[in-house]
């Protein structure tokens, strides 16, 4: 399979969700290799979204989301769990698509080892932390380029998903904006995850 280029990814976050949709991202490390298949993705844009980390400008802690295109934006959440994005459009100008769900492609032994409380195959990449999970990213890997051949983790084209298959619809979780329909998953695929509507009471932004 071929990668996706550096180019294709700086775009608007909402069309490169779509387009992500089919693609695979695989992982390698120490342990093997595991591979995802993409089923459900989340654009944020930037500073003209108040559910996005970079809403309030750069830090430290978003400074990847600031490009360039292509490159692996990681944080830690809840205290507990790594959630991974596609970072999009060009330097200075903020915004990616949060990772949400995938179907085991390769190193399916070694997915199930990582998450072993999960008991079907079908929901071991299923939800942002799941896929993180499986696929043994951490925050070492903040930063790192998908379009590199020697890079530890690397985004590869698929087959492409059809419009018909294709559903969109809110955010998960978001504390603002979780109304837009910026939410993006293939139907029928049994990894995406479930749907649980943000609100006040839940303040952390996501991508």
């Amino acid at each position: 399979m071929s990668q996706v280029t550096r180019d294709e990814l700086a775009l608007d976050p909402l069309w490169v969700a779509r387009r992500l949709l089919g693609c695979e991202l695989r992982s390698t490390g120490p342990r093997g290799e595991v591979g995802v298949r993409l089923v459900e993705v989340e654009a944020y844009r930037g500073l003209d979204d108040p559910a996005s980390h970079c809403y309030r400008g750069q830090t430290e802690r978003n400074a990847v989301m600031f490009g360039p295109a292509g490159h692996l934006y990681v944080y830690f959440v809840y205290g507990m769990h790594f959630c991974i994005n596609v970072v999009c459009l060009t330097d200075g100008v903020p915004g990616a698509v949060l990772l949400r769900a995938g179907e085991i492609t390769t190193g399916a032994e070694l997915a199930r080892s990582r998450r072993p409380a999960v008991r079907k195959d079908t929901q071991l990449a299923s939800g942002p932390a799941r896929l993180a999970g499986v696929l043994g990213i951490t925050r070492e890997h903040n930063g790192v380029d998908l379009t590199d051949p020697e890079s530890p983790v690397r985004l590869y084209n698929g087959t492409p998903v059809g419009e018909d298959d294709i559903r969109s619809g809110p955010r998960v979780g978001v504390a603002a904006a979780m109304d837009l329909p910026w939410r993006t998953w293939v139907d029928g695929s049994s990894a995406v995850s479930s749907y649980r509507r943000g609100g006040r009471r839940r303040i952390q932004a996501r991508a």
